[in-house]
């Protein structure tokens, strides 16, 4: 797709099962989206998607996503707050919240779903006759996306990685929602934009927005399968001032980003990926400014006693923006990701 090409929205959801839910309707229902699967446990029964609407009536709509992949936990504790704190009588307009969207991923504390190993954030635009990740794709694609004015989806490292704390955005894929993106960006007040390749995982809910023509933006808030109290510290007073700038809350409580982020690039070099098999060591850290060249890692070989640790080395000038959390590494296993800095891009 080329630059200044504005991709077709979808105007109109697709038909998907709820309950709890009535779209038109104005205040906070709590309900629950369908999804259907026939197997030992779920037979006869749903799989729920919990679903929050917080409406006002008729005005622009936000969506919030979080729980994509199980392990990851920052964005539902805030969409989970979000939900029991924003009042319909607050707002000019309504916000979708999912605060486990692949709900069986977060009730087994895992990346993937433990039903049918599905990825969610490799899953859309989903089946609605698929299997369970594949519907849950479908009834956000289908169903939400398409209401939505702007979409966030909360990532973090999950119990693999540590991120430094972001805002993560595809490039373009126009110039209007790579604005709109950029802005976004900037009022969530995060320490650092990660911009990555437009498109970067087609499956992902980022694609699936630019590809209907909706703002959507993800975020990194640390990781390793816990909580990090700064970056939830840092969402609470960005998503207030987010919404308020989409006109859908009445006010800002939380004041205007003062700060301009750090702003960092994904590219094919900023990977170190391990050749080897045995006990990671770091010899930097996250947020660290480093060379091309420089050691960054070692691997100890665990049986081989009297081999020297693999050194590993930065292949290019950049940010430690990534680093492997578990210990025990395998080739092919990304060590740690470093991220070449951005000049501040133009609004």
């Amino acid at each position: 797709m080329s630059a200044g090409t504005a991709p077709a929205r979808r105007l109109v959801p697709v038909a998907a099962s709820f309950t709890g839910i009535d779209f038109s309707a104005a205040g906070k229902q709590l309900g629950y989206g369908h999804v259907v699967h026939s197997d030992n446990v779920h037979d006869g029964s749903v799989i729920p998607v919990p679903v929050a609407v917080i409406s006002s009536g008729p005005g622009p709509v936000a969506l919030l996503v979080a729980g994509t992949h199980g392990d990851e936990y920052e964005g539902q504790v805030l969409a989970h707050e979000l939900i029991r704190e924003l009042d319909p009588a607050r707002l000019s307009g309504t916000v979708i919240i999912v605060p486990a969207a692949n709900s069986p991923a977060v009730r087994g504390a895992a990346r993937v779903s433990p039903i049918d190993a599905g990825n969610l954030n490799r899953s859309y635009p989903g089946r609605a006759d698929g299997g369970p990740t594949e519907q849950v794709a479908a009834l956000i694609a289908g169903a939400l996306l398409p209401r939505a004015d702007f979409v966030i989806d909360m990532h973090s490292g999950g119990s693999n990685s540590t991120y430094l704390p972001c805002a993560f955005i595809y490039r373009g894929p126009d110039e209007e929602l790579w604005g709109a993106k950029l802005r976004t960006a900037r009022l969530l007040g995060l320490p650092y934009v990660m911009v990555v390749a437009p498109m970067l995982e087609p499956g992902s809910l980022s694609s699936a927005g630019d590809l209907a023509g909706i703002p959507t933006i993800s975020t990194e808030l640390s990781g390793a399968g816990t909580v990090d109290r700064h970056a939830l510290e840092a969402m609470r007073r960005g998503m207030p001032r987010l919404l308020a700038d989409l006109g859908i809350l009445q006010e800002d409580t939380a004041g205007p980003a003062h700060a301009e982020p750090q702003w960092l690039e994904l590219v094919p070099e900023s990977p170190v990926t391990s050749t080897a098999a045995g006990l990671f060591e770091p010899l930097v850290d996250l947020g660290q400014t480093v060379r091309a060249g420089q050691p960054v890692a070692r691997v100890h070989f665990i049986d081989e006693l009297d081999r020297a640790p693999r050194p590993f080395h930065a292949r290019v000038d950049g940010v430690v923006a990534i680093m492997r959390r578990p210990t025990l590494v395998a080739p092919g296993t990304h060590l740690l990701h470093i991220a070449p800095l951005l000049d501040s891009p133009a609004s």
